[in-house]
């Protein structure tokens, strides 16, 4: 079992001591205790309700945790396209949009690319992770239906206590909807740009104490590059049941997308030339991809409490052209799940005690091969072909504390997460025996575990029913990826590898009222063991890197009919040592695509009853694009318009004007091979839409 000791780590400890310490003078003075102001906080202020930062709902004045949401409203108004379009709302998030419905994440963070990149985000279904833990992809977001979703959480910096392995930089939990919240029915049609087209439906039926609720939509978009488009498909479908004893809620979920890929345009500011940018260098790219995920939560209210148990399963399936390559290497990936999430909630006096525990098992294939050949040390034929069967089991504790103004909460989680790795093809390397250096190599079967201890703590202070202001140690980690330790290069024949860990330092204000809701945080989080591929295209894990920022979001209402809200994030992303990514020292070096700036501003106004208009403006600052600091994009600001329409109460239209001032800019800058590379921006487009609606007799 491998455990910190880190000055967060001793800090954490002696908070601990003074925890408890304060926690059993409580206890004992009881009769003295005084909760009037954290009952005013609780019941006067106007706020949402969340539900990711505690797996529970928690009321956002009082959680202490930079969290932010995108309700069913926003999401109805903004009609997005790709998740980017949505995420940009809240502080320190970016979802880097690449081709078709792909992506790259950052939050509090570069954005992460490579191998294990995307295990530094849990991202989930309901709390459910949507891929097994170790089997990440960058691109998962497009799993979810995102755009029939409740709302979307996202819960910024470390959150492993509750949520485990991954949880390193952010959780982003889509919300399913509630099959109780609405009896309305509907269909929907939309259009625009590039044959656009989207057609959608929500039917929902209810009984005394059941509802049954459907949404799905299909899509096609043929592209704005050469040879591009899409074909997606989603359904989620919800049963609720309230009995006199158990609450059930079960969820079926499905995905399926079909796309041809634009690569990357290549040329310094190429994105600029209106020739260029609509090109396809990689016209036989392609990426398909299968998900399912399904659970049934059962919860029940006790004497003092409440219990809740989550049996699950899950199903990916991926196939894709890996075009940002040379060699453009085929990969097919799968994998199964099954898992079970329990927890139970206590609840008496002044103290709130949660504790759960969580398993998955997951059987997994990998598969790389290459048609054409390429060089003698990048072969065609199979270059890797593995299974891997790996479970994740895991125990965590939370306790919270309200002594007078006063919300202490102490956590902690131990998670072990095993890998049985059987290699299907020859061990050693793919290449011919006179090869001296072979690009893959395939190490021979092994178990790999890693046994990891993560604790959290937090203090919040109530100032009255309407401000809080809190501070917060966490610490957030990940087992190494499979990919990490299995799909190995150039000889490497064991990967020994580490657990990634985050030590996490924050402060945070909050304001909350019937007119206006304001944040701030300041955060400081350092990284050790950071997993990457040297020079030498090795996986080591000697890395380390430093994350300091300052976010602010907020929300006015200037009128009962006008209102104004936005969020700026100010970062800086550092590497901390001389990690050997590249031939010269970049210790103290920024870390490329990583912006110092990024925030977004709504301007909203309800002209009337029926119709409302929105200005929203997305800034992405300049940020480097080599480890080197020597290549560099200069950022973008783009301005959208939102429009909604009602009617009559069952026909609504909808109008989105996106990139209003037809900039030219870059999705996603990159440099690779020695060239400026480039995921291009599209310019002014409109989509329009219409949906009808009918209720249930």
């Amino acid at each position: 079992m491998h455990v910190l000791f880190s000055p967060c780590r001793i800090a954490f400890s002696a908070l601990t001591l003074a925890t408890f310490s304060l926690a059993t003078q409580a206890q004992t003075q009881n009769d003295a205790f005084d909760n009037d102001v954290s009952q005013q906080a609780n019941s006067q202020a106007v706020e949402r309700i969340l539900v990711t930062a505690n797996r529970s709902p928690s009321r956002l004045l009082t959680t202490a945790a930079s969290i932010g949401s995108v309700d069913k409203s926003e999401l109805d108004l903004i009609n997005h396209q790709h998740i980017n379009q949505a995420l940009h709302r809240i502080s320190g998030t970016w979802i880097s949009r690449g081709n078709g419905q792909e992506h790259l994440t950052a939050i509090r963070s570069p954005v992460l690319t490579g191998a294990g990149g995307c295990g530094a985000f849990f991202m989930a279904l309901d709390g459910i992770s949507l891929r097994a833990p170790g089997f990440c992809n960058a691109n998962q977001l497009f799993d979810a239906n995102t755009e029939q979703a409740q709302r979307i959480e996202v819960l910024r910096g470390p959150s492993s206590t509750l949520f485990g392995s991954n949880a390193v930089h952010g959780v982003i939990n889509i919300i399913s909807p509630d099959a109780y919240a609405s009896t309305a029915n509907s269909v929907g049609l939309r259009a625009g740009r590039d044959d656009h087209l989207r057609a959608s439906l929500a039917y929902r039926t209810q009984e005394d104490n059941s509802a049954f609720a459907v949404f799905g939509n299909l899509t096609q978009n043929n592209g704005y590059q050469q040879n591009s488009g899409y074909d997606q498909q989603k359904m989620t479908l919800v049963y609720q049941q309230t009995g006199n004893v158990w609450q059930n809620k079960t969820v079926l979920d499905i995905a399926n997308l079909e796309q041809e890929t634009a690569g990357f345009v290549q040329g310094f500011e190429v994105f600029k030339d209106k020739q260029i940018r609509r090109s396809n260098p990689n016209p036989e790219a392609f990426r398909d991809a299968t998900s399912l995920r399904a659970y049934s939560q059962f919860s029940m209210e006790t004497a003092n409490g409440n219990f809740s148990v989550t049996p699950y399963i899950r199903r990916n399936q991926m196939a894709f052209l890996q075009h940002f390559l040379p060699w453009k290497a085929l990969e097919e990936n799968s994998h199964s799940s099954a898992g079970i999430q329990s927890q139970y909630r206590y609840q008496k006096d002044n103290l709130n005690l949660t504790t759960g525990f969580d398993f998955d098992f997951t059987r997994a294939n990998l598969r790389e091969t290459q048609d054409q050949a390429f060089s003698p040390n990048i072969p065609q034929g199979e270059h890797y072909d593995y299974n891997v069967n790996a479970s994740t089991t895991a125990a965590y504790v939370q306790a919270q504390w309200e002594l007078s103004n006063w919300q202490l909460t102490l956590g902690g989680r131990l998670e072990n997460v095993l890998f049985d790795y059987d290699n299907l093809l020859k061990d050693g390397n793919a290449c011919a025996p006179e090869v001296a250096t072979c690009r893959f190599t395939r190490p021979e079967d092994q178990n790999v575990s890693f046994t990891v201890f993560s604790p959290s703590f937090s203090a919040l202070y109530i100032v009255n029913q309407y401000q809080t202001a809190y501070f917060k140690l966490s610490q957030g980690f990940r087992a190494p990826q499979a990919t990490e330790l299995f799909r190995l290069q150039n000889n490497q024949s064991v990967a020994d590898l580490n657990e990634e860990e985050i030590d996490a330092i924050e402060l945070g204000w909050r304001l909350v009222s019937d007119k206006y809701a304001f944040n701030a945080s300041v955060f400081w989080q350092e990284k050790k063991d950071f997993i990457f591929q040297d020079t030498n295209r090795q996986n080591i894990s000697n890395g380390e890197t430093r994350h300091r920022g300052l976010e602010l979001s907020g929300k006015y209402h200037l009128s009962p009919s006008v209102y104004i809200s936005g969020n700026a994030t100010y970062a800086t992303h550092e590497y901390a040592n001389a990690i050997a990514i590249s031939n010269t020292n970049i210790e103290g070096n920024e870390i490329d695509t990583a912006p110092r700036t990024i925030g977004s501003a709504q301007l909203g106004w309800h002209v009337s009853d029926t119709i409302q208009t929105e200005l929203s403006l997305q800034h992405v600052g300049d940020y480097f694009l080599n480890p080197e600091n020597t290549a560099e994009y200069d950022g973008h600001t783009l301005v959208d318009l939102n429009l909604h329409y009602e009617y009559s109460p069952q026909l609504r239209f909808n109008a989105n004007i996106y990139n209003l001032l037809d900039k030219d800019y870059a999705e996603r800058a990159d440099f690779g091979f020695g060239n400026y590379r480039y995921f291009v921006g599209q310019p002014r487009r409109i989509f329009v839409g219409a949906t009808w609606s009918w209720s249930q007799q």
